[in-house]
């Protein structure tokens, strides 16, 4: 039961993210995923995007994202992306090269676009997988906000 209430927790205020033992199954309702995306709204209409950790599990990580206006494009050396778009659409562009591009920490990189991608319409319910090393960019309409479901997820 104290699990279940800091995982409840941890979903409807924001409390850190639970990092997952490897003897326990990790649920998460949909309502309560609905709730948290719902919550993270205004965040997101003043920051262009708003993101939230729902838990750690060794090489997985499950993220919450909000995003209410385009945002940079990323590409990540060590990570493979899974999203699950939970609401709206958005046009997701991959491949080609990184304009702009600037190189962080931990082999994560980031540009202003991507150029010369693949441009692909996602909406509710598309399944995506980005593999680590694919430039990739979300674009969205005006007034459109766009909600998902990550793993990310480590390379060995």
């Amino acid at each position: 039961m104290r699990f279940a209430l800091s995982i409840f927790a941890a979903l409807l205020f924001g409390a850190p993210a639970v990092d997952l033992a490897p003897d326990r199954a990790f649920v998460v309702p949909a309502q309560e995923i609905q709730a948290r995306l719902e919550a993270m709204v205004p965040q997101a209409a003043k920051a262009v995007d708003a993101g939230a950790v729902l838990g750690n599990y060794g090489h997985l990580s499950l993220r919450l994202y909000v995003r209410t206006h385009t945002g940079g494009a990323e590409m990540h050396a060590h990570f493979d992306d899974l999203m699950i778009v939970e609401k709206g659409s958005a046009t997701l562009v991959t491949g080609g090269m990184l304009a702009d591009r600037k190189d962080g920490a931990n082999g994560e990189s980031h540009g202003s676009s991507v150029e010369n991608g693949v441009a692909r319409k996602i909406s509710v319910g598309d399944v995506i997988v980005v593999p680590a090393g694919v430039p990739h960019q979300l674009i969205l309409s005006p007034g459109v906000t766009f909600e998902d479901l990550s793993a990310k997820i480590r390379e060995p």
